[in-house]
């Protein structure tokens, strides 16, 4: 479909990449993965056409279509929400006027039998089989299902664009590209302006996508659940695994150990052969093994090892000063702008250390209760901050509320006060910016950087309430994985937006979703609210249908909406398949456990191969691991067990 062959960009002279080259095939579906500003969203810039590069060649096959999802969109507002949606069927409209056409012609002909007369039969038989292939017949409703899944309401589509959010009209621009069912479709953090329902929503469109998709996501979750394929641009290189990005990482590891381990093995033989040389080199009767030792130097292969991106920032909140117990109380607070109620009742206490994330929809008051939290906005009800609680803040434009004018360093300066100045090269440091880097403008930098310095500026003052909304932002995989990391180590009290369920996994163990002007507490990680949500959402959508088909029964006892129920029961075994594989998982899992708590027992039983302390210390950890899959398993076969019962109602 499309042939990527020795691609080269330079800017500036120096190479972004060099000889790139490889084959996207039907139906790969491609992560594009590397680190912020190695060259992945000009990468889809080139195949989308709109960049130029240096050298190479770019091959796609004839009427292959391509869809584009810039990362940062230039949007007119010139139509309702549907309007602008229903602009995705040019090609269909195009389409239908050309069967037009050709029925036009067809209706005055009357030489059937005629080469012509059957090649315009063929023509619209080749047109109208397009046509219904697309969805033609089919235009509002495709429209309106994929703008619900994205998450606006019926009630948005006939609303003006200009009334939406940046965000939300990237949502249009998705649902129109979507709806054009591109050849290859190319997406530039897709995920960014999404809600987890939404997201789960496009994940399993892509995953039964039948076209090919290249993406660029710092999701790893979206990614391992999509992806069949990953690329990885690092150092101006690629290297391409048939496999999602967490089995990617695991085997590019692999890869570079065996690499470590021939490497070393061969420098061993280098130095061997070379002291063979050295010492026998002027001894005539060795003349003839030396000189084949020299040769033989001369022609080996040397091994190399791949070059690698180490740079990682080094991230940890300073110890959060102790607090109360109870950091923050709220009571029936809420939140209207005029007649417009964002949510109402929010009744919860927040004590000390609690970890929690805020999820929902975008729009539901996530970001609104933060804001109240911060005393930013008056609110309704009351919310009483804890004794000695001193609360960090990372807004969601922060990287962008920057002030572009400031370079790197007097960013941070300007902030920091007493001993805390003294530090500021250090810790601008830690979160690589070095040398010549501290003087540039703000202006200049990449959204990345720009979530790395205001991320910086957090460190310069000891807090026990982090406040974050989206952090993640613009941020790479690695700088996730370090922020993650300095999190779970923070001893203070958290409180985090975020739609990055990897991210978020492991971190909170409490969840508020923000839902039909309410605020619901969840007990639990990311994953069991998600796990509890999508069988909430199967209730839901059986109750719906069990009044509907109590209201037919009533109008008209002998009618059953067949496709409705064969749609529901589609819902239901592809949850259903998907919580069997999470079973089977966990099942190899929990045998795979048993297996090295055996070995460890069997060390453990014979003193003389024993290492007591460390292996005691193996043992418990695995049998905590252990503990945690068969709790896992449990719930995942108390699924399956429920989503049978409801498939069973709907049979």
């Amino acid at each position: 479909m499309v042939s990527i062959t020795n691609i080269t960009v330079r800017f500036g002279g120096a190479a972004l990449f060099e000889g790139i080259t490889f084959k996207v095939n039907p139906r790969n579906k491609i992560g594009l993965a590397g680190r912020n500003g190695a060259g992945k969203s000009t990468l889809l810039k080139i195949i989308a056409g709109q960049q130029e590069y240096n050298e190479g060649t770019i091959a796609i096959a004839k009427e292959t279509t391509i869809g584009y999802l810039p990362q940062h969109l230039k949007i007119e507002d010139k139509h309702t929400v549907m309007d602008e949606t229903l602009t995705a069927f040019v090609h269909i409209n195009k389409l239908e006027e050309e069967i037009n056409e050709l029925n036009n012609s067809i209706a005055t002909r009357t030489d059937y039998e005629s080469e012509s007369y059957l090649n315009l039969i063929t023509r619209v038989t080749e047109k109208s089989e397009r046509y219904h292939m697309f969805g033609g017949d089919k235009r509002e409703g495709l429209a309106e299902q994929t703008l619900l899944g994205l998450g606006f309401t019926a009630k948005d589509f006939t609303r003006p664009t200009s009334e939406f959010s940046g965000g939300w009209r990237m949502r249009i621009e998705l649902a129109k590209i979507l709806l054009q069912r591109p050849d290859v479709l190319l997406l530039d953090e897709p995920t960014n302006h999404l809600d987890i329902e939404s997201i789960s929503w496009l994940e399993e469109l892509l995953r039964n996508y039948s076209g090919s998709v290249i993406m660029v996501s710092h999701d790893r979750a979206f990614l391992d659940a999509i992806t069949n394929r990953t690329i990885e641009i690092s150092m101006g290189k690629i290297y391409d695994y048939p496999v999602p990005y967490t089995k990617y990482k695991e085997l590019i590891a692999e890869r570079r150990e065996q690499q470590k381990a021939a490497y070393d093995n061969q420098q061993k033989k280098i130095k061997e052969t070379e002291d063979f040389i050295e010492k026998f080199r002027y001894k005539a009767t060795k003349a003839v093994q030396v000189q084949s030792r020299v040769k033989m130097l001369e022609k080996m292969d040397r091994v190399t090892i791949d070059e690698t991106d180490s740079t990682v920032m080094n991230l940890r909140f300073p110890p959060a000063p102790r607090s109360g117990d109870v950091v923050l109380v709220a009571d029936e607070v809420g939140k209207r702008y005029d007649d417009n109620l964002v949510f109402s009742d929010a009744t919860f206490d927040i004590e000390r250390g609690d970890k929690i994330s805020f999820v929902g929809k975008n729009g539901e008051g996530k970001t609104t209760l933060v804001r109240i939290i911060m005393q930013e906005i008056d609110y309704d009800g009351h919310l009483k901050i804890g004794h000695n609680v001193k609360v960090g803040y990372y807004a969601q434009n922060q990287p962008e509320a920057l002030n572009p004018k400031k370079t790197v360093f007097e960013t941070i300066d300007d902030l920091a006060v007493g001993d805390m100045r003294t530090r500021t090269r250090d810790i601008l440091g830690s979160f690589l910016f070095s040398g010549e880097d501290i003087d540039k403008p703000v202006s200049v930098l990449s959204g990345g950087e720009r979530a790395r310095l205001s991320l910086a500026c957090m460190l310069l003052e000891p807090v026990n309430l982090l406040v974050m909304d989206e952090p993640t932002h613009h941020l790479d995989m690695f700088s996730k994985d370090v922020l993650k990391q300095a999190l779970n180590n923070y001893n203070g009290t958290l409180i985090i937006i975020s739609h990055d369920r990897y991210f978020l996994e492991g971190l909170t163990e409490k969840t508020y979703e923000f839902r039909d002007k309410k605020v619901i507490e969840h007990l639990g990680g990311i994953e069991e609210f998600i796990r509890k949500r999508k069988l909430d959402r199967l209730n839901e959508l059986n109750a719906t249908a069990n009044h509907k088909a109590t209201t037919q029964s009533q109008e008209q006892p002998k009618q059953v909406d067949n496709k409705k129920r064969y749609e529901e029961r589609n819902i239901l075994d592809r949850e259903l398949r998907k919580m069997e594989r999470e079973a089977e998982q966990n099942e190899k899992k929990i045998e795979k456990l048993e297996q090295q708590i055996d070995s460890v027992n069997q060390k453990l039983a014979n003193p003389e191969d024993a290492n007591y302390e460390e292996d005691t210390k193996t043992l418990h950890e695995l049998e905590s691991v252990l503990a945690k899959a068969m709790k896992d398993w449990e719930e995942a076969l108390a699924g399956v067990e429920t989503l049978e019962k409801e498939r069973e109602a709907l049979s």
